[in-house]
């Protein structure tokens, strides 16, 4: 039984504008995307038996991160393979699994990671021999990260955050990663936003690059990241989750350079000076109420790339 494996990271955002609510129901982004060395793996195998009723695509989760993860054509990455079978015009077969180290409903787009991994494993697998093109164009499909995870590296995504541009970064920054009791829904977050700002009376702002993130970026400047790291969903998601307040806050009194709510959390990303730095950082809050685990690790890295291929 051939097999293929992928390996696809999370993403962290550096810089999360949000702008107004579009009549597709998404809102204009600029949305600066980050990938780190927390990954995913997905197989995509040919099915042992030779059962014709039996169903196309099958999904197994095994790892750290499982709850809440369907295991039916909901999951991502099945969705990713059937719409890949779409677009070559016929059915094929696969078992999926997917092993999981990224968080699940954290705001490190596990999802469409694994979304990501299923459509390069599947790819391969089959023998479709599509270009990267036309998976970015499926991707984009599936979900407004999921280009990304395909990308990988530093990107700058527009329109809904699936219009990808790379990004100049100069050297390796170091991270920290606290994560959260639970998840939080990604709709629920964007709701929150627009509800606080017409509660506010705010105006959504035409979402603009940071050009103080763009520029230290070139330059691998660590500490200038760190005071340009910005998110407009992060005061939503302290509304419905408060305890984030204080992961926060303890990683700025430990020395973080940078500290924010990642994505539309409830993950909490905190930029470290070195490796050393981000491990004994890890350190310091891993007591912190709320939080269930922490992590370090490092970026940018490669997207979606084919970690084994064999016969078994």
């Amino acid at each position: 039984m051939s097999a293929i494996t992928v390996r696809v990271p999370a993403k962290v955002n550096l810089q999360l504008a949000v702008g107004p609510l579009r009549e597709d129901g998404y809102h204009d982004l600029v949305n600066v995307f980050h990938a780190v060395s927390l990954f995913d793996e997905v197989t995509a195998a040919e099915p042992a038996d030779g059962d014709a009723t039996a169903a196309p695509l099958t999904v197994r989760v095994e790892g750290d991160h499982t709850g809440g993860v369907p295991v039916s054509d909901d999951n991502l990455a099945v969705r990713a393979a059937m719409a890949l079978a779409g677009r070559a015009g016929r059915t094929y077969r696969a078992d999926l699994l997917i092993r999981k180290s990224i968080p699940v409903a954290g705001g490190m787009a596990g999802g469409s990671a694994d979304a990501a991994a299923a459509l390069v494993a599947c790819n391969e697998l089959w023998g479709l021999g599509l270009p990267v093109e036309d998976l970015m164009e499926i991707a984009a499909d599936i979900g407004s990260d999921v280009p990304f995870a395909l990308l990988g590296g530093t990107a700058v995504g527009t329109g809904r955050g699936e219009r990808l541009a790379p990004l100049e970064t100069a050297g390796v920054f170091h991270w920290v990663f606290a994560l959260a009791d639970g998840g939080l829904s990604t709709p629920r977050v964007y709701g929150e936003c627009d509800r606080l700002r017409e509660e506010a009376g705010e105006a959504a702002p035409r979402p603009v690059v940071s050009e103080a993130l763009l520029d230290a970026l070139r330059r691998g400047d660590a500490k200038a990241l760190g005071q340009a790291l910005a998110n407009d969903l992060q005061p939503a998601a302290l509304a419905l989750r408060p305890s984030l307040a204080d992961t926060l806050a303890a990683g700025r009194e430990h020395g973080a350079l940078g500290a924010l709510v990642s994505g539309s959390g409830p993950t909490c990303a905190f930029l470290a000076e070195s490796a050393e730095h981000a491990h004994e950082l890890a350190g310091l809050i891993t007591d912190v109420d709320g939080c269930r685990a922490v992590v370090t690790a490092h970026g940018p890295v490669p997207g979606a790339t084919i970690a084994g291929a064999g016969a078994g």
